[in-house]
């Protein structure tokens, strides 16, 4: 049973070690494109830049987060 139950947590932190570097990835895309933009982006689209930074770097952290509880439970 233990054998299944390792490889069971091997997979899913592969999944969110992915996830995560998926969603980081997004992020950095996301405020490259601001600073390349910026001044032909109006207000609204730098706000709605920023908070999908800020979503994308949020699931980042989460995913990570799942993958440190299930490393130390």
């Amino acid at each position: 049973m233990d054998i299944k139950k390792s490889v069971k947590e091997t997979l899913e932190n592969a999944r969110d070690a992915t996830k995560e570097a998926l969603h980081r990835s997004t992020a950095d895309a996301e405020h490259a494109r601001r600073d390349i933009d910026a001044d032909e982006m109006t207000t609204g689209e730098k706000v709605k830049s920023v908070g999908n930074e800020v979503k994308n770097r949020t699931q980042a952290e989460i995913d990570k987060a799942k993958r440190e509880v299930r490393t130390h439970t």
